[in-house]
């Protein structure tokens, strides 16, 4: 059993990381705040935007290709992944979820796989799992902007065009709520909606926007070709930038959730080591109370030995007086 000192010490420890989790915690939760108003700010802009063009994309003639980053290739011979996670721990299950999604879905295509990491975190696992990681970019700012992800579109697009890679996906988290956070991928490039038949594949894509039948009556002006050259390149960083925005969403969601749970065991294991510290220093105090009684029944003893050796030699004395 630990000793009352070394219990006391313990009980300190883990109050002084109770104080760092709810900080983290607090920290955590102011973040989220304005990473969700952001996300949710944009969301439906994105998804308009991806009706819009899928309108402009169905009204076009069959066979023809308006733009070469809505051009499906028949031959997929090779898959690129952008994964987005976070550049630190203590985010509950947040990196591990995104991580084991993708490799569980990269399985699925049976394809030649190449990465993109954003984070630390994703990188540092797509490493030592040994995957063919391209390219990798992390201590990206807390609210990134387009510009801030302009290296990573313009190198997804190259290696689209180049033909390098066939089919170029995104795998983020879906903020849903506070407590729910969706590992899910996306298809990117090209820019039409991604449709699997293996059905494990299906439940990690996520839904595209429906679109609505009423593409007849949209007039483009000057025409689609020059709309679609304007507004494509926007619309793929967008999806990125999308991307971004909700796991960063996610991440510190994830996040207050983790320390908040750290902080609740934190509480606990204090009221646990606070009862074992109690009963070691009862046992202590019980032990001293014990050596306290025990030694005065020894000098008891000993006095009422000596007392009776003093009245022997009095009744001695006294005996040998007499005579």
């Amino acid at each position: 059993m630990p000793t009352v000192r070394e219990i006391k010490k313990r009980i300190k420890s883990v109050d002084n990381i109770a104080q760092i989790t709810r900080a983290m915690e607090a920290v955590a939760a102011s973040r989220v705040r304005r990473a969700q108003a952001r996300a949710l700010a944009s969301r439906a802009f994105s998804e308009k935007a991806w009706e819009i063009l899928l309108n402009i994309h169905e009204m076009s003639p069959p066979g023809l290709i308006l733009h070469p980053l809505l051009a499906e290739r028949e031959a997929i011979r090779s898959a690129l992944i952008v994964i987005i996670s976070a550049d630190r721990g203590l985010a509950g299950a947040y990196n591990a979820n995104i991580l084991r999604m993708s490799h569980r879905f990269a399985d699925r295509l049976t394809l030649p796989t190449r990465y993109i990491t954003l984070g630390r975190k994703a990188r540092d696992a797509m490493l030592q799992s040994g995957e063919a990681v391209i390219a990798e970019f992390s201590d990206l700012p807390d609210e990134p902007t387009l510009a801030d992800l302009s290296p990573i579109t313009q190198l997804a697009t190259e290696e689209f065009l180049s033909g390098r890679s066939d089919q170029i996906f995104i795998a983020y988290t879906d903020f849903v709520t506070m407590l729910s956070q969706r590992p899910v991928v996306l298809g990117w490039l090209p820019l039409i909606p991604y449709s699997t038949e293996d059905q494990v594949a299906a439940e990690y894509v996520k839904d595209t926007p429906d679109v609505s039948e009423s593409g007849s009556d949209y007039e483009y002006e000057p025409g689609p070709e020059a709309i679609l050259s304007e507004i494509v390149p926007r619309f793929t960083q967008l999806q990125l930038y999308q991307a971004v925005l909700e796991s960063r969403a996610s991440e510190h969601a994830a996040r207050m959730v983790a320390m908040r749970n750290a902080s609740d065991a934190a509480g606990e294991l204090t009221s646990q080591l606070t009862l074992v510290y109690n009963k070691a220093r009862q046992a202590v105090i019980t032990a001293e109370i014990l050596d306290i009684v025990g030694g005065a029944e020894a000098l008891q003893e000993t006095l009422d030995s000596l007392a009776k050796q003093i009245e022997a030699d009095l009744v001695a004395r006294n005996n040998g007086v007499s005579n």
